[in-house]
């Protein structure tokens, strides 16, 4: 089917290599690091900008994340105020991050950061996805990739997985994240070869938050990139996981789906549990019925806040 698919895929390939030939339409005063993936789908990418924002505060800056908001009604320009937005409005992404650090969302991302920097909203703007936008120019660029997935069988959309060839996005690229186990992480960069740029490494792990699993029966929903993922970390914190409802990545949450869950925990004696992202997407009634998981990035070494602040001169 691939093979089939393979005209198609020239024609995305030459588009995108086409796009990214026109020059930036706005350059920002101030740094901007792109944060992306080569491939559809989720690598990982969200903890990693949350995890890369929370270290640059914490080394005295002000970053700000812009967004396109994938998933909200909101074109933008605009701030994003979780009193004030929901998931529909600004995307579920934008939201989550706006509780860690100032987020803007635009449709448009060379206007997004002209209002950004207008507005004197922060000192570093993050860019969320954007790594095959040229609208904006970047400082420094960063692919996320993950780890055990890797790329595919290496081929453009729709014959694979990739918006553009590995080693025209590598080329871009100052680093690349691999978000998983080290030594498949380890062994996917070492298989690009001399064309891989700096390669840092980590992976999700859950939030030490008190909440303890052990022996828990639990009922597990979840619609980001890899539902399987969030499912084993469950299980790695002792949870008796009943039953889970994979979902499609950003997948609407309906009332009627979440009464039948909620329903069946009671039934069973269980706890809903979902994860950050999801819980964006709850509507009000349902936020007391479910719990989250938190996660963040662990490191293996040198984490991406180091690298680009280095590579900055931040």
């Amino acid at each position: 089917q691939a093979h089939a698919l393979s005209p198609l895929a020239a024609l995305w390939r030459w588009q995108t290599a086409r796009r990214l030939r026109t020059p930036p339409r706005y350059t920002a005063p101030v740094p901007v690091i792109c944060i992306g993936n080569l491939n559809v789908g989720g690598t990982g990418k969200t903890p990693v900008v949350q995890d890369l924002v929370t270290g640059l505060a914490e080394k005295g800056l002000r970053p700000v994340v812009l967004s396109r908001g994938y998933g909200g009604q909101i074109a933008g320009p605009v701030a994003v105020v979780p009193a004030d937005h929901t998931a529909r409005d600004v995307g579920d992404e934008p939201l989550l991050l706006a509780q860690f650090t100032p987020v803007w969302v635009a449709r448009d991302r060379a206007m997004g950061a002209r209002a950004v920097v207008e507005a004197g909203a922060g000192d570093v703007i993050v860019l969320d996805d954007g790594f095959q936008n040229p609208t904006l120019a970047k400082d420094l660029s960063v692919l996320v990739v993950d780890a055990e997935r890797g790329f595919g069988n290496g081929r453009v959309m729709p014959a694979g997985p990739l918006r553009e060839p590995v080693a025209a996005g590598l080329s871009r690229a100052a680093a690349l994240v691999t978000m998983g186990p080290a030594s498949p992480g380890r062994q996917l960069a070492q298989s690009l070869g001399p064309q891989a740029p700096p390669h840092l490494s980590g992976e999700l792990a859950p939030l030490q938050t008190g909440l303890s699993l052990a022996g828990a029966p639990v009922i597990a929903f979840a619609g980001i990139g890899r539902p399987e993922r969030f499912f084993a970390s469950l299980r790695d914190q002792g949870a008796d996981l009943i039953a889970t409802h994979p979902l499609a990545d950003h997948a609407p949450l309906a009332d009627a789906f979440l009464r039948r869950v909620i329903q069946d925990a009671r039934a069973r004696g269980a706890r809903v549990m979902t994860t950050e992202k999801d819980a964006m997407r709850l509507p009000d009634w349902a936020r007391r019925e479910v719990q989250v998981l938190p996660v963040r990035v662990q490191w293996h070494g040198q984490n991406l806040m180091e690298f680009c602040a280095t590579a900055l001169g931040l």
